[in-house]
């Protein structure tokens, strides 16, 4: 389908038919507090916003928080590039700390930064940016979390109210510049950023990361790797030697595993939601620092050990984790192709469950509707940000497997005649659910929408 037709449907509202699923989300949601609310249906068409910014249904509305290139509150510097992922932790007297990522590689427009005791390498041009909200969404602090990282693309909240940003990069000391090693975890404090410093958390693994999750009850690190090319990336946990967890216990060391399902190479292989496998082994890695061989071309014995393209998205729920497999092209090395999985993995029974797969149905063919950050909504369904062709949205999903189009990026970075929207990241709500959070990666731009999000 021509990308004519789909900015047609864009603007119609009826994009919502781009995406299928296969299976129910009910069970996606079972245990979690989301599966007490609502979430039958969608909310209303989007409506086109006069200011060209963030088109929303009818009923709510949104407030510009950061924008790039504005100046930081603490005067530190402009708002870097790059708006990727982020969350939103609660803060006291009713105060909300989001911290948010920049995925800045060494050529990006606006660096974070670099901020005595807060930077890890010079000449490295990403990290996290923290704002301080009051409960009416005004900002009240903008400044420097981390600085003198590369290529932090997304993370995870920590349940003792952290941020873990990820490098998405394997760049050495040398490379692109750099005078340290990069790949890395970092712990972040969006609320005194110099307690956590910027210490690259070296046990939990150098890789491409994308996303972590954390077991709240055993303490331990579901990491997922977004490798570009074959082999593909890995699904790691790490084992804490602190499991109790707090500000810094993550520097104690740890061991790091990754996932073996099985008589399965490659996940892509895998179609059919609701197939499931049991008895899921975790496999040493042999080297975490990957001093001279990535990860995941190290000798993992015999039996190998499973791959996936394009690891995304990574979340906990009730008592399992959840991690995203944007896409998967065999013309890329991949064993088939999909447009989108979400897996879960239940630590308890050691059994691994293809939940959900997306389209695309007869009418939409582009590839580019693939999922990459997701989270859970109050409404009981799923926020899935697009990361594809054409116009992009926050898709809404409910519990009954409903696509909706939340939010739609009206800045237009092209020409009437040949359009260019930056894709979304970052979405996640207040700790008290009544204001969802996004990022527009480019230009960089925050938004924090409120409306009738239990209705």
């Amino acid at each position: 389908m021509s990308a004519t037709r789909r900015q047609v449907l864009a603007r119609s509202g009826a994009l919502g038919i781009g995406i299928t699923f296969a299976g129910s989300l009910s069970e996606l949601f079972a245990g979690t507090a989301a599966a007490q609310t609502l979430g039958h249906t969608g909310y209303c068409p989007l409506v086109p916003d006069p200011k060209g910014l963030l088109d929303l249904p009818e009923g709510f509305r949104y407030r510009v928080l950061s924008r790039e290139g504005d100046r930081l509150r603490s005067g530190e510097g402009p708002v870097p590039s790059n708006h990727d992922g982020m969350t939103a932790l609660a803060g006291s007297r009713g105060r909300v700390h989001l911290v948010r990522n920049h995925e800045n590689r060494n050529t990006a427009a606006i660096p974070v930064p670099t901020v005595p005791g807060l930077t890890y390498d010079p000449q490295g041009k990403g990290g996290c940016t923290a704002l301080t909200l009051d409960s009416r969404n005004r900002v009240l602090s903008e400044r420097v979390a981390i600085a003198g990282t590369a290529v932090n693309c997304a993370g995870g909240p920590t349940p003792w109210g952290t941020w873990l940003t990820c490098e998405e990069t394997e760049d050495k000391a040398g490379t692109n510049g750099y005078t340290k090693d990069h790949g890395f975890i970092f712990e972040v404090d969006p609320a005194n950023p110099h307690r956590s410093g910027a210490v690259p958390l070296t046990a939990m693994g150098r890789f491409q990361h994308e996303a972590i999750a954390v077991d709240p009850r055993r303490g331990i690190v579901y990491e997922t790797e977004d490798a570009f090319e074959r082999p593909f990336g890995l699904f790691y946990r790490f084992l804490p030697h602190a499991p109790h967890g707090g500000l810094g216990s993550l520097r104690a060391g740890g061991r790091l595993q990754a996932m073996r399902v099985p008589g399965v190479p490659d996940l892509s292989s895998i179609q059919e939601t609701g197939a499931t496998f049991e008895n899921i082994e975790w496999v040493d890695v042999p080297d975490p620092l990957a001093a001279q061989t990535p990860i995941r071309h190290q000798d993992f014995g015999p039996k190998g050990i499973t791959h996936a393209q394009k690891l995304e998205g990574c979340y906990w729920g009730g008592r399992c984790v959840y991690f995203v497999s944007s896409f998967a092209h065999s013309a890329e090395g991949s064993a088939a192709d999909h447009y989108g999985q979400i897996w879960r993995y239940d630590p308890t029974e050691r059994r691994l469950t293809l939940v959900i797969v997306f389209g695309p149905d007869t009418d939409l063919q582009l590839p580019g509707e693939s999922p990459d950050n997701i989270c859970l909504a109050p409404s009981g369904g799923l926020m899935v940000c697009e990361d594809g062709n054409g116009a992009q949205h926050v898709f809404g999903v409910t519990r009954h497997g409903e696509v909706y189009a939340m939010a739609r990026n009206a800045q237009n970075l092209g020409t009437p005649q040949e359009p260019e929207w930056g894709e979304f990241a970052g979405v996640t709500f207040a700790p008290d659910g009544e204001t969802m959070y996004v990022n527009c990666y480019t230009p960089g731009t925050t938004f924090a929408v409120t409306g009738p999000w239990r209705r």
